[in-house]
């Protein structure tokens, strides 16, 4: 029998360095797969539809939406993003994880859907404080989008607590080890061995 794969929803605010750990544990976590959510929103430079996205018009999104096609879906800013139900359930069966980046609200909606297995991880800075370093660091964003920024951060820093692991980003290798630890004690819990395969106890009578 197939094992069932195992949903981790990581939230974190701008600029936490949630990205940059993703990469690093996909690149070394086997059997671990990024969902590419749904928007209606146009690609940006060097953007690839399926590899970034799935873009598609608001009519498409719409109708998947009245037949319940997203796990959770928002409109953020004017345009729609949404995580499809099919496409997660499909590689679930298969024993497949997934890592969804999502933010704190549909987190906690699919958090709550017994439909899927999930694992949820918040990604925090060591402070504020550094948050704030780091943003200005940057020097991509005017002071008026960090300001937005740090308010958003502060929010979603207070809903760290419903989440069930907390990795902090203060060392870059520390985050990624953590990370991967996650992943790694949840597929024991499901009687899988670090790499995905289940496992099969076999005992003589």
């Amino acid at each position: 029998m197939t094992a069932t794969g195992k949903l981790f929803i990581l939230s974190a605010p701008s600029g936490a360095g949630k990205t940059t750990i993703l990469k690093k544990v996909m690149a070394q976590v086997e059997r671990l797969a990024f969902s590419v959510s749904h928007t209606t929103r146009s690609p940006r430079g060097g953007e690839k539809n399926g590899v970034d996205y799935h873009f598609v018009s608001v009519d498409e999104f719409q109708r998947m939406q009245e037949q319940n096609l997203f796990l959770e879906w928002a409109e953020v800013h004017g345009n729609y993003y949404g995580t499809s139900r099919p496409s997660v359930l499909e590689q679930l069966e298969l024993g497949q994880d997934i890592i969804l980046d999502i933010d704190i609200q549909g987190a906690a909606i699919i958090a709550r859907d017994k439909s899927v297995q999930s694992a949820t991880v918040f990604v925090a800075p060591p402070s504020l404080a550094e948050l704030e370093n780091r943003l200005r660091g940057r020097g991509t964003d005017s002071n008026e989008t960090i300001e937005l920024r740090l308010r958003n951060a502060a929010k979603e820093m207070a809903a760290a607590k419903d989440y069930e692991y907390l990795v902090i980003n203060d060392r870059l290798e520390d985050a990624v080890s953590t990370m991967q630890s996650v992943i790694i004690a949840e597929r024991s819990r499901s009687h899988r061995l670090p790499d995905g395969e289940p496992i099969n106890l076999v005992t003589d009578k």
